[in-house]
């Protein structure tokens, strides 16, 4: 085949075929295809799209460039769950061990943070000693054993999607619903697992803003995920302010700890529960929400969940004295308090603005390379539609950097008072 005329084919918005699409993923993978050219082939993708079909192979020829993780007993209760991204999102770090507790398997496969988004990796490495890099034996055997594993994508788990994602984000096409669809169900797929629910945010916070492009990304991924036939859920949820108290990493377990505990914020349980009752109903363990809502519920008062955890940590190496000691997983030398400059109501926190402040003290990084502070974020004391007085306290910086000051002038500036109260909008949007 002709590499330049396949480009062409696709910048005059042909369709490619299967083997036309397999020779560009092959070989770009062994160095025949230049950087340059599949960066061409990226945009024309991105500018013309890709039919459901295209979209399909596109996802097989990731999925078989690298291994195929296995679980022969499955018996359609390996179900997992994604997050498309957003500021303040950890529910990956306690939704595994209620699901696990409640009598699933979740082998999660997961990233870092880029951008405004935090990455759960990140986050999980707060954690002395906790190592996301583990050999695929060793995963299914922690996932056998606990019922859930979080690790990083190794290099022989879809490694085209690794290679051609790197370079999307430096062309400018990390936007392209098919290829968002290709690398995020490539990973699922190959990880093992019978189903998954998508949390698929949308929001000033999210790359989806509207629920237009949310749709189609919902409708994309669904398709190919039961073209490979496995069970889809999508949950549209509100990324317009950050998710819980808490943004950071060490943070941010710190919450998610505290939610195993019993302790949360309505918008963090109202999204955890409702993807939790998705993964249920999938996985066949309930039948009904209540069911499911219940057993839930029953796992966290019991401490179940929370014991799940601590065996997770245990077991990818991690000191489990965090449950109980904070100040292991983030202990910060400075701290700015973030006061409201009028009396009213908090009507706006844009959750995108704060994402990208917080990158200033190494609490998230611009380019993978960058190096996290596990000890900078924020706590948030207020949120949308609480009232408060001038002076008042609305959140707290903590940093180890000379850039607090800085930082605490653009949180601010993402925070809106109004003089009448905003009624707050639903978490779960569709």
């Amino acid at each position: 085949m002709n590499t330049v005329q396949l480009i062409i084919k696709k910048r005059n918005k042909k369709c490619l075929s299967k083997q036309e699409i397999d020779y560009f993923v092959q070989n770009y993978l062994n160095g025949n295809i230049k950087e340059y050219q599949m960066s061409a082939m990226l945009m024309a993708i991105l500018l013309n799209n890709m039919s459901s079909e295209e979209i399909h192979y596109l996802t097989d020829a990731y999925i078989k460039s690298g291994k195929i993780i296995e679980f022969p007993e499955s018996n359609g209760k390996f179900v997992d769950k994604h997050s498309t991204g957003g500021v303040g999102d950890k529910i990956s770090t306690h939704l595994p061990p209620i699901i696990a507790a409640c009598g699933l398997y979740e082998p999660m496969i997961s990233g870092r943070g880029l951008g405004h988004t935090g990455g759960t990796l990140d986050k999980l490495e707060s954690i002395p000693g906790f190592s996301t890099e583990i050999p695929i034996q060793k995963f299914k055997e922690i996932v056998k054993e606990n019922g859930f594993a979080i690790v990083s994508q190794s290099e022989d788990i879809v490694p085209a999607d690794r290679a051609i994602y790197a370079l999307r984000d430096v062309s400018g096409t990390v936007e392209s619903i098919p290829l968002i669809t290709a690398s995020i169900m490539s990973k699922k797929i190959a990880s093992g697992i019978d189903g998954l629910v998508i949390d698929l945010k949308v929001g000033q916070g999210a790359f989806m803003e509207n629920m237009e492009d949310a749709e189609k990304l919902a409708r994309s991924l669904s398709e190919v995920g039961r073209n490979f036939g496995k069970k889809i859920s999508v949950v549209f949820t509100n990324m317009n302010s950050p998710l819980g108290n808490c943004i950071g990493n060490g943070v941010e377990i710190q919450e998610s700890i505290e939610f195993l505990k019993g302790n949360y914020t309505d918008d963090l349980k109202e999204i955890t529960f409702a993807l939790a009752i998705e993964m249920l109903i999938i996985g066949g363990i309930v039948s009904n929400s209540k069911e499911a809502e219940d057993k839930i519920l029953e796992v966290i008062e019991s401490g179940a969940a929370l014991n799940k955890f601590r065996k997770f940590v245990e077991l990818q190496g991690g000191d489990v004295n965090v449950i109980d000691d904070y100040s292991l997983l983030w202990s910060p030398e400075s701290s700015i308090e973030i006061r409201a400059k009028s009396s009213g109501y908090i009507s706006n926190i844009h959750a995108k603005k704060i994402g990208w402040a917080l990158i200033h003290v190494n609490a998230g990084r611009k380019v993978l390379t960058d190096k996290i502070d596990h000890s900078a974020g924020m706590i948030f004391a207020k949120k949308v539609g609480d009232k408060v007085n001038q002076g008042e306290k609305i959140a707290t910086l903590y940093f180890n950097n000379d850039k607090g000051k800085m930082v605490s002038e653009m949180i601010q500036d993402a925070i809106t008072i109004a003089a009448k109260l905003v009624e707050k909008a639903p978490q779960i949007l569709k």
